[in-house]
């Protein structure tokens, strides 16, 4: 007789090597499956669960996410994220290594958490170069081959720059990429390759990336698939031409579901379960929903230990109830129900020495924000604006002519919002750059933040400059944050005082914190299906079209730098 640990009957369970449902029971043993078969004789257990019909799917395992994107920590980003079925992440946090380097990151990621967490190498800091932005901390050659000897660095993550990856020259993200494939040969190497195909398509896989994650249509699907890619899909990118194109084609075996960004008030609702779900109500069987979701994720990142209900693997698991609402009654990690695991977690404060006291900047007053041009003293110049969409982080290069009074630009008579970057890292006296926004801030307010992707510098927009200023200074005061201001009054703050970009406030409190602020953006006329990410990232140099630094604007694709105005050409 074989003593186990569990056996759970009369179950539906999910097997991924076949994609359906068997009626088998199932054995744990020393936190992982051992048989699985229709009768398990000769096995004793202290402990068996009856299902009396229910499902049984392998954990959820998210292959490109962000902790410190969620503006959470390990240990607190476990604990929600437990409870919806995700048991194992891959996670590039490359935001805090930003801010301070390797020694933050490390810092970071010594942080406790209830599920499996496996990381990506931070490739692309600064996501593009120092000419571009300033940022606090830098990956090198030197940092790459310290995180290749820890076993927890199980990728290189997304690589950014198109324009060193694709450039004839032998550049710094060429050079990682070369020290990773010599070191592991068989590591991923993950992208960031929006909108990109034809000959840059093939000149970036052609380096070597492996992966993307970014914001797809299914023509981009079908060729990134068809050229050997690896296809994460986000949520924004669950069109119906995008799940289409995968059921079409049968391209399950190279896609997988992943949540990239999720925000603190999307993770008091759910995570990646809500994608699985969205997908089965597109059409998607919940067989394959499940299986892109497991089985997918772990073969591509190389963990071979998870993603299936079969012997030797991790026995991480969710119990369902209904599969095509995908309602998840309990989870087991490790063969160990997460009521228990999350328990018996302490709620101790996180606090990482590298990354507090890290935004230093001086303050601003109005003057500082007074919109000028040396091209006229009275008349009309051209203003280059980015212009915010209302799906996705992609903005518009827009021109407009605006009205020059004593070389003082009349930007509110436009239907404008100011936007500002400040230099916050102590390098460059707190230097700042402005620029013109269309579709931002339409009310009277502003919104401002040092969760700005990739740099995070201090960035402001708005249409009220007594607001702006308030939050600049409030923002240097609790050391970094989101707030929003109507006129002038700050209604909606979530302070992040690690690294600027980061809470250790339970998840409850954060969640509720960024809710009220998304909820503020939209009353002040913001328009975008995640009003959160897509002002962070209008300073991400890497995502098209027009982005803003603290060095200026830039075109994204060439890296040119664009003047704020030009002659008037008429």
């Amino acid at each position: 007789m074989t003593q186990v640990d569990l056996i759970i009957k009369n179950a539906h369970v999910f097997n991924v090597y076949l994609r359906k449902f068997q009626d088998v029971q199932v054995s744990i043993k020393n936190g992982k499956f051992y048989w699985i078969n229709e009768h398990l004789p000769n096995l004793t257990t202290k402990q068996v669960i009856d299902l009396r019909g229910k499902y049984l799917i392998p954990g959820f395992i998210d292959a490109h996410m962000h902790i410190d994107s969620s503006m959470t920590t390990p240990k607190i980003m476990g604990n929600a994220i437990l409870r919806y079925g995700t048991t194992t992440i891959v996670a590039d946090d490359h935001e805090v290594t930003n801010v301070a380097g390797i020694e933050g990151l490390k810092d970071f990621i010594s942080e406790d958490s209830p599920i499996d967490i496996f990381f990506g190498i931070p490739s692309s800091v600064p996501s593009t170069n120092n000419q571009m932005e300033t940022i606090g901390g830098k990956i090198g050659i030197a940092e790459i081959k310290d995180l290749l000897d820890d076993p927890r660095f199980i990728c290189l993550g997304e690589v950014m720059n198109f324009k060193d990856v694709t450039s004839k020259n032998d550049t710094l993200i060429k050079n990682i990429i070369r020290i990773c494939r010599k070191q592991k040969p068989t590591m991923p190497i993950e992208g960031h390759t929006p909108a990109y195909h034809g000959e840059d398509l093939a000149k970036i896989i052609f380096n070597g990336v492996t992966t993307d994650h970014t914001q797809q249509t299914g023509k981009l699907v079908d060729e990134k698939i068809r050229n050997g890619m690896f296809v994460e899909i986000q949520l924004k990118s669950m069109h119906p031409d995008v799940i289409n194109t995968i059921m079409n084609n049968n391209y399950y075996e190279h896609v997988a579901l992943v949540t990239d960004d999720s925000m603190p008030d999307t993770l008091l609702k759910g995570h990646l379960n809500l994608l699985v779900r969205k997908a089965i109500k597109m059409g998607m069987t919940p067989e394959n929903a499940i299986y892109i979701s497991t089985y997918t994720p772990a073969r591509h990142m190389g963990l071979w230990d998870r993603g299936a209900i079969a012997p030797g693997r991790v026995a991480d698991f969710s119990i369902v109830d209904n599969l095509q609402e995908l309602s998840i009654s309990e989870v087991y990690k490790g063969g160990i129900s997460e009521k228990n695991i999350i328990k018996n977690t302490s709620s101790t404060k996180f606090i990482p020495k590298s990354l507090i006291n890290s935004v230093q900047a001086p303050k601003l007053s109005k003057k500082d924000l007074i919109l000028k041009t040396i091209l006229v003293d009275n008349g009309i110049v051209t203003a280059n604006i980015i212009q915010i969409n209302e799906v996705g982080t992609f903005t518009n290069h827009i021109q407009r002519q605006l009205k020059v009074h004593n070389h003082i630009v009349d930007w509110q008579a436009n239907g404008l919002a100011l936007i500002m970057v400040q230099e916050r890292y102590g390098l460059n006296k707190g230097k700042i750059a402005l620029g013109l926004v269309d579709r931002g801030i339409i009310g009277d307010g502003a919104v401002g933040a040092t969760w700005c992707h990739d740099h995070h510098n201090i960035m402001i927009m708005g249409t009220n400059i007594a607001g702006m200023i308030n939050i600049q200074h409030q923002l240097l005061e609790q050391q970094g944050g989101y707030i929003v201001t109507k006129k002038d009054r700050i209604v909606a703050n979530a302070p992040l005082p690690i690294g600027g970009v980061v809470s250790n406030e339970p998840l409850s409190t954060l969640g509720s914190q960024i809710g009220k602020i998304r909820k503020t953006l939209v009353e002040l006329g913001y328009k975008n299906t995640n009003e959160i990410m897509s002002f962070s990232t209008l300073s991400l140099l890497v995502s098209p079209t027009l982005k803003i630094s603290d060095k200026g604007l830039f075109e994204v694709k060439s890296q040119k730098k664009i003047s704020l105005f030009e002659l008037n050409k008429n």
